[in-house]
């Protein structure tokens, strides 16, 4: 049972990591407008595909991972 309380909390504190990322993510400058991220703008349509973003992202979460996983 251990376990299970262990993960539950780091379940907890990546819910309130990501909704604290949700909740500012309007006030984060670059989020969302860095080169490489596309965006195509019609009459009626709008495409968003954030590629640069993502990418930025995914390395700074693996990063935060890799550090908790080496601290551990």
């Amino acid at each position: 049972m251990p376990e299970l309380g262990k993960a539950l909390v780091v379940l907890g504190a990546v819910l309130l990591v990501v909704g604290l990322l949700l909740l500012f993510a309007g006030r984060i400058p670059f989020l969302g407008k860095l080169p490489g991220d596309i965006v195509i703008r019609r009459r009626n349509f709008t495409f968003y595909f954030p590629i640069a973003t993502g990418i930025i992202l995914s390395l700074l979460i693996s990063l935060i991972l890799y550090l908790i996983g080496k601290f551990r």
